[in-house]
């Protein structure tokens, strides 16, 4: 993923050659339904906003996706274009790609979930292993669930450096 900030970004202008052209492509990690079934008290939703306030404690954003587009035209890029793509957790859309994408982005969750959270958990949230092995726990068996339609969005962004730079 994509962590940089501003002054990254202007950097990018520098090593691009006038006329160019960078995409970036990153996540916003909010999780969220189309449909109102990821309700605040389910402990994916505890989870996920836990872990973006962890997140930006350690100094990393989770959610860049969001901030592409400024960051681009900020560092002076022009004919900036940002489209925002349904990133599904599971197999629920009923759009075969989305679904495939679902299945996926269900897998990678999954397996990676004590991957992803302990060490953002316990060093910056104060957390025990034990207890995010809970929340692990419970948010493995909820996911389970073909009724609640997670999802969050993947973001692309490109532009061009222009050609009088």
């Amino acid at each position: 993923m994509l962590n940089l900030v501003l002054p990254n970004s202007v950097n990018l202008i520098r090593h691009t050659v006038p006329g160019g052209w960078v995409e970036f492509i990153d996540l916003d990690l909010t999780w969220t339904s189309p449909d109102g079934t990821l309700l605040e008290e389910h402990a994916g939703k505890r989870f996920n906003n836990e872990f973006i306030k962890a997140s930006r404690q350690a100094n990393i954003e989770p959610c860049p996706g969001l901030f592409l587009e400024d960051w681009m035209r900020l560092a002076g890029f022009q004919n900036v274009k940002a489209e925002r793509f349904v990133w599904p957790v599971g197999t629920w859309p009923r759009d075969k790609h989305l679904k495939e994408v679902g299945a996926w982005n269900y897998l990678q969750i999954m397996e990676g979930l004590e991957a992803f959270t302990t060490v953002l958990f316990t060093r910056h949230l104060g957390y025990s292993k034990e207890e995010v092995e809970v929340i692990c726990t419970k948010i493995r068996k909820e996911m389970k669930d073909p009724n609640l339609h997670i999802m969050f969005h993947l973001h692309v962004v490109y532009g061009q450096k222009p050609e009088s730079s």
